[in-house]
């Protein structure tokens, strides 16, 4: 059996893109499985109570080969990210050879 593959998706103000892609990039996202490739992926926090505020953010997608590199990637965007409330999606993948095995 494979090492379990997830999907991490994140947003994020210009301001922080690359903390935020340094961050999961040094956790260990974005490495593809071989070791051919690394760093691989598909602004402003500002804001008050009571007041509507939009900004630019950048959608960042990136691969996690394996459970421990997802937590700790998520775990250095936490650190990485301006948001006090940082929304993150993560999506365990499924290889297409698995399915038809059946």
């Amino acid at each position: 059996m494979s090492t379990p593959q997830f999907k991490l998706i994140f947003r994020v103000p210009p301001s922080h893109l690359a903390l935020c892609k340094e961050a999961v990039f040094s956790a260990g996202a974005g490495k593809y499985p071989g070791g051919r490739y690394s760093e691989c992926e598909l602004h402003p926090h500002i804001g008050q109570p009571g007041v509507l505020v939009q900004v630019e953010e950048y959608q960042v997608e990136t691969l996690c080969v394996g459970v421990g590199v997802m937590q700790d990637a998520v775990k250095a965007l936490r650190k990485a990210h301006p948001y006090e409330q940082v929304v993150v999606e993560v999506i365990q993948l499924v290889h297409i050879e698995d399915l038809a095995r059946g």
